[in-house]
């Protein structure tokens, strides 16, 4: 990649063209999965043994565990498991998913895999759901924010807003995330509603006890220990060390896929569009290899 590129140019890229030749068929593929996952040798994904024959005459499970006696492929365990894509499909489908800061629609992969819609679907929801970045208690300072994810009422339907009783996040669903600002490492989980007892447990689970808060003046925070804040109601956005730019940066961009991109994500599969958008963020640091 050019030196001179803005944004991350340090990281090593891939190319497409790059990506065809790595993956140029599904056997190819298939022996770049199992060198990722067993590179230091066999082991079984049901006991862990490393007691295991390997190139059973078996359709779809060339690996039999001799202690446990029970028959696995490099699918089992993985996102991929009980799937019929091809090896190659998978690979490709990463590598998308993972290099689009935006995200993919599944109309997107639909065209671009020559897969039906409704396997590109369930494709991208199993990769989101592999993205599981957990990094233990973040040392601090952190940024704490909420967001509301979901449709304007202008565009919706007169019956639909009838139903809607109230103003402004009404309707949608409510998004908390934490911003570590030393590690650049950020958590976020969808919640019932954010209250000032759900924003305690979510720092106690997530956060050291000495680490710095920084919130906006919001009501929820006013329990935080070791908290400053700023009033953005008075358009304060930044006092001294005090701010949430960080943690409402990432908001934008995941906004922005919601509108530009997916255009609708519904309640019941947000936590796992969060959950992509938080594994792509705290993998930025790393080549696309």
């Amino acid at each position: 990649m050019a030196h001179k590129a803005p944004g991350k140019h340090f990281r090593r890229g891939m190319t497409l063209a790059q990506l065809f030749r790595k993956f140029p068929d599904d056997e190819a593929a298939y022996q770049w999965f199992v060198e990722v996952r067993w590179g230091d040798g066999d082991f079984c994904p049901h006991c862990g043994s490393m007691n295991v024959q390997s190139g059973a005459k078996h359709k779809t499970m060339p690996y039999r565990c001799r202690d446990c006696r029970k028959r696995f492929s490099v699918r089992t365990g993985t996102a991929m498991e009980g799937s019929n894509l091809g090896y190659q499909v998978w690979a490709i489908a990463i590598y998308l998913l993972t290099t689009s800061l935006k995200g993919v629609s599944s109309m997107k992969l639909h065209r671009d895999l020559g897969i039906t819609q409704k396997s590109a679907w369930h494709l991208a929801h199993r990769i989101r759901k592999a993205w599981n970045d957990d990094a233990g208690p973040l040392p601090g300072p952190v940024e704490i924010d909420e967001t509301y994810i979901g449709g304007k009422r202008h565009n919706m339907s007169n019956a639909k807003r009838k139903t809607l009783k109230g103003r402004g996040a009404v309707g949608k669903s409510p998004v908390v995330g934490i911003k570590d600002r030393e590690s650049n490492f950020i958590v976020a989980h969808v919640t019932p509603e954010p209250t000032g007892k759900v924003i305690k447990e979510f720092l106690d689970e997530h956060v050291e006890d000495d680490a710095k808060v920084y919130t906006d003046e919001a009501g929820v925070y006013r329990g935080v220990e070791n908290r400053e804040s700023v009033k953005h109601k008075t358009r304060e956005w930044v006092d001294g060390e005090a701010h949430t730019n960080g943690i409402e940066s990432f908001w934008s961009m995941f906004k922005r896929a919601h509108k530009g991109t997916y255009h609708k994500m519904s309640p019941k599969h947000l936590d796992r569009y969060v959950s992509e958008f938080v594994g792509r963020h705290n993998q930025r640091e790393a080549d696309t290899a």
